[in-house]
């Protein structure tokens, strides 16, 4: 196997097994000798590191969750402060940001992981990478794109988010084979595609490696965003997950089912509410160990993700665990008129209707205490039959229909931009 195509991931489920707990045995003994809140930890909990020798003791230690790290971040630093060489810090989707020290091995293991999860989906050298994310602002994922994209002997033209016109003109200039973004943008473009007169469909572009949000359902059919890029525009999509915390991605081979896990970087679990296990083929919040990590390594993190694994061969002839789509965040599910959903599935609808131009989904508790949720659209010319129109679409794809209210899209600009965030506010939760 080439570098970049790692012989772990193709070998027995034993062999991975055994190969997993002899890394989290120097894993452990690293944390217990330099890791402030880890030590503090086990002292608190009366645990002996050197007794957890398998997958299956790891249940023995409480998990770090994400309050954890932002109340003691600088204690799960374990290295001398001259030894780190770039400061990062998560986008603070659900909490406040949290900041990662990362050394010189930490930014060499990131470019590993992008070059193994680039070469899954189908990357080789040659290769010529659009970057459409931003590669500052301490944001991890477009400079491990970047690190990642050189380190398999690929190119990369860093254009960043945004500017539709400057996409196209980069296209049309250096000739790029594959874009990285977040799935909606490339409606976006399209668009500008569209009413500019370029003609899309015969450009350089073969295949967009997606990123922020979910292109499939969870049995690895294109939802509702991935079929409407897939009717405009006939390239190969590939989805992609991962977090600052994790530094590490889950992403799709050419089959299309699942993200492929990478044993050599992290363990994975998946538990209930109750932080005990579930069952094969349940949902679960995923939990993480990293290994190889060295500034800020994580034990048992509780990632707030709700996902399934899959463990059947994959038709690519990895035999790795497969992550499915992100089914939604613990912290945002909704129990709306009976049904249990996540704003993933209300987002999947908006995304793909015409005449909305942008929205923001609001949820509160009500007055019996159930969860009132709304959306706000933003679009050009809002009507009582859009309404109406809304409404049935989101009871044909959800059964339940949230309420339905119309606001400027400026406004809703305004709102979903604040200056003080990295991506896009799409869910504001009152409750």
């Amino acid at each position: 196997m080439s570098n970049f195509t790692p012989a772990i991931e193709f070998a027995p489920a034993d062999e991975i097994r055994r190969f997993q707990e002899a890394q989290l045995c120097s894993m452990l003994d690293y944390i217990a000798r330099r890791s402030p809140y880890y030590r503090a930890l086990f002292a608190r909990e009366h645990i002996d590191p050197a007794k957890i020798r398998t997958l299956d003791d790891l249940r023995l230690v409480p998990p770090t969750t994400k309050e954890d790290l932002q109340r003691h971040n600088a204690e799960f630093i374990c290295v001398e402060r001259e030894r780190i060489v770039d400061y990062i810090t998560t986008s603070g989707t659900l909490s406040d940001p949290t900041t990662f020290a990362m050394t010189d091995r930490d930014l060499e293991r990131l470019a590993y992981n992008e070059a193994i999860s680039f070469t899954c989906a189908g990357g080789q050298p040659g290769d010529i990478y659009q970057l459409m994310t931003t590669i500052d602002k301490r944001f991890m994922a477009g400079l491990a794109y970047f690190l990642g994209i050189r380190k398999m002997g690929a190119s990369v033209i860093r254009v960043g988010n945004g500017i539709p016109e400057l996409q196209w003109d980069t296209i049309n200039r250096i000739q790029p084979n594959t874009i990285i973004c977040v799935p909606s943008f490339i409606l976006k473009i399209i668009k500008y595609a569209e009413e500019n007169g370029i003609d899309y469909r015969r450009s350089s572009i073969r295949k967009a490696v997606c990123i922020g949000e979910n292109l499939r359902e969870t049995d690895f059919s294109l939802n509702l965003l991935g079929q409407k890029i897939r009717e405009k525009w006939d390239i190969e999509l590939y989805s992609t997950y991962a977090s600052t915390e994790m530094s590490t991605t889950f992403c799709e081979c050419q089959a299309g089912h699942g993200g492929h896990h990478h044993p050599e970087l992290i363990i994975c679990e998946l538990v209930d509410e109750h932080d005990n296990p579930v069952a094969n083929g349940l949902p679960g919040e995923l939990v993480v160990t990293t290994l190889g990590v060295e500034g800020m390594p994580l034990l048992r993190f509780k990632t707030g993700d709700i996902c399934q694994f899959h463990h059947e061969p994959c038709p690519c002839g990895r035999t790795t665990m497969r992550i499915s789509p992100i089914i939604g965040r613990k912290n945002q599910m909704i129990k709306l008129k009976g049904t249990t959903l996540y704003p993933a599935s209300i987002f999947d609808v908006l995304d793909n209707v015409d005449y909305v131009e942008n929205y923001v989904v609001e949820v509160e508790a009500n007055e019996i205490g159930t969860d009132s949720v709304t959306a706000i659209v933003g679009c050009k010319q809002p009507s009582d039959e859009l309404i109406k129109d809304l409404k049935d679409k989101f009871r044909a794809k959800l059964r339940v229909a949230p309420e339905v209210r119309f606001d400027t899209i400026d406004h809703i600009k305004q709102v979903s931009f604040p200056e003080a965030k990295r991506k896009p506010v799409k869910f504001i939760d009152k409750r």
